[in-house]
């Protein structure tokens, strides 16, 4: 595969549009397999007797790994071969999730969602190399929300299939057959992965130390900003089916099309936006104000998530918080666009590790918190509150914190060595 990061303003190569295929497969898998724990929260507490506070420890106890592992997950994908880097990681994932139908101890239980989090964390900072390498900007928008879309229809496909499936043969079998059926990826990945070394660093160049990049004002922009929107999304993926069963008395089925449906909004969203993003900037629109605009408003509207837990109506609660996960899908188009963009590829292996090293912390807090919040009230209002609020915090650190959304110039400019 020979291709620039420079390339006209042209279709893409077919090649390309593969590999762009695999990766958003890779993640729809990837978020099926961290999202189905909360899937089957219900039945595990039961199960294992756990309280509010021990369940909202298992689902963020992945994060736990997760977000700490970004740092060297940035490094090691500037430093080798990124391609096998992500099939070993899919390999390591997929395997965890299979064996986690079979484990019966809290305690084991919680050893496999660190290890998961290991293997997961290597997926984002190899997405941004592969995109900051081969695809130009107006390329990006489109190319990360199919990314994207992979990520929030892995929910809902999960929410869909493994709610139904679940409440006819429990969740063990489930996690089992999705570990093994999983690891089919890899198949088709090996066969049409890219092996040039183009991928592997994006230049010729040294990528810039840490510090270099710890030391730009929109690198804590960006870090601080996805803290707050993954705050949002993962409140979704690890309490929404646990709040759709228990304070909206929907069934696991119910459930289960409810909470699809939510996250098909997102995935939708996110690829129209992308695609509109894309072609706004094609058209002369500088990635500063059109990035900044999709976030900002996304972001703006995404608050309508705070009614959802103040309305008396299934019904209108339903559709308000199918609006609110339309209108986050609008702002997820352009969030890695614009770190790929200021980092350009020397730096996304490395800024993207940092960022999704802060920004997932909020696996950490998001989930045991809002455990902690239910067993103090007995209800989802004041974490409905919260996450409306951490939305609010997000849009000034990604219209105001973070600058232009132009590449960074890097002191270092060490040649790499043959």
């Amino acid at each position: 595969m020979s291709t620039s990061p420079a390339a006209s303003r042209t279709a893409l190569s077919r090649s390309l549009w593969i590999v762009l295929v695999l990766l958003a497969l890779s993640a729809f898998f990837n978020y099926i397999d961290r999202g189905n724990l909360s899937i089957a929260a219900e039945l595990i507490k039961g199960d294992l007797k756990l309280s509010d506070r021990d369940l909202g420890t298992l689902l963020s106890s992945f994060f736990w790994t997760y977000a700490l592992c970004h740092v060297a997950a940035g490094w090691f994908v500037d430093r080798f071969r990124v391609s096998w880097v992500i099939a070993g990681g899919f390999f390591l994932w997929s395997i965890v999730t299979a064996a986690t139908g079979l484990v019966t101890g809290f305690s084991m239980l919680i050893a496999l969602r660190m290890l998961l989090g290991i293997g997961e964390s290597v997926a984002y900072p190899s997405y941004s190399k592969f995109l900051a390498g081969y695809f130009p900007e107006h390329h990006r928008g489109l190319a990360n929300a199919l990314i994207d879309a992979g990520s929030k229809s892995g929910p809902a496909i999960g929410t869909l299939a493994g709610g139904l499936l679940m409440a006819v043969y429990g969740w063990r079998p489930f996690f089992v057959v999705l570990g093994a059926v999983n690891l089919l990826w890899l198949v088709p990945w090996f066969i049409w992965m890219p092996r040039g070394s183009h991928v592997a660093r994006g230049t010729r160049q040294d990528a810039p130390p840490f510090f270099e990049i710890l030391r730009q004002r929109s690198a804590w922009g960006s870090f601080a900003g996805l803290f707050c929107t993954n705050y949002f999304w993962y409140f979704l993926l690890t309490w929404l089916p646990s709040y759709l069963v228990r304070e909206r008395q929907f069934s696991m089925k119910q459930m289960a099309t409810i909470g699809a449906a939510a996250y098909f909004c997102i995935a939708v969203s996110t690829t129209v936006s992308g695609w509109l993003s894309d072609r706004l900037i094609a058209r002369g629109g500088t990635p500063t104000r059109v990035r900044k605009t999709f976030a900002a408003v996304g972001l703006s509207l995404s608050t309508i998530i705070l009614p959802v837990a103040l309305v008396g109506d299934r019904t209108t609660a339903t559709m308000l918080l199918m609006l609110a996960c339309f209108s986050f899908g609008i702002f997820n188009c352009c969030l890695w666009a614009i770190t790929q963009t200021i980092a350009g590829p020397r730096a996304a292996g490395k800024w993207v590790g940092l960022q999704n090293c802060i920004g997932n912390m909020a696996g950490w807090v998001s989930p045991w918190l809002t455990g902690v919040v239910l067993d103090a009230t007995h209800r989802f209002y004041w974490a409905f509150v919260i996450a409306a609020a951490v939305q609010v915090l997000a849009i000034f650190m990604f219209v105001i914190v973070i600058g232009p959304v132009v590449p960074c110039t890097w002191e270092t400019r060490r040649e790499i060595t043959r």
